[in-house]
C-alpha cells in the first residue's frame, strides 16, 4: 500500500522528529523508553514465573493459605532507588 521506507523516507522522518521535540529532550524520551521496555520485561517475566503458582480472582478461594509475598519493579536488576512495591488487583465487584 505504501511501499517500501528508503533512505530518504527514513532521513525526513527523523528531521521531522528532531524538528518537533527538539535536539534536548530526544536522549530523555529515549532513556524513559527504554525504562519502559525494562519494566515491561521483567513484569513479563515475573509473570511468566508466577503463572501457576498463584490463584486469581476468578479461581477458587485461598483457603488457610497465606496470601502471596508482595512484588517489587525494579528498573533494572540491582537498581533499588526507583523499585516500588506492587499491590495485586483484588476481586472487589459485588454480584
Amino acid at each position: 500500500m505504501f511501499g517500501r521506507l528508503g533512505a530518504p523516507e527514513i532521513i525526513l522522518i527523523l528531521v521531522v522528529v528532531i524538528l518537533l521535540f527538539g535536539a534536548k529532550k530526544l536522549p530523555d524520551m529515549a532513556r524513559s523508553l527504554g525504562k519502559s521496555a525494562r519494566i515491561l520485561k521483567s513484569e513479563a517475566k515475573a509473570m511468566k514465573e508466577d503463572g501457576g503458582s498463584t490463584t486469581t480472582a476468578a479461581g477458587p478461594p485461598n483457603d488457610g493459605e497465606q496470601p502471596p509475598a508482595q512484588r517489587t519493579i525494579q528498573a533494572s536488576p540491582g537498581d533499588v532507588t526507583s523499585s516500588r512495591p506492587v499491590t495485586e488487583p483484588t476481586d472487589t465487584t459485588k454480584r
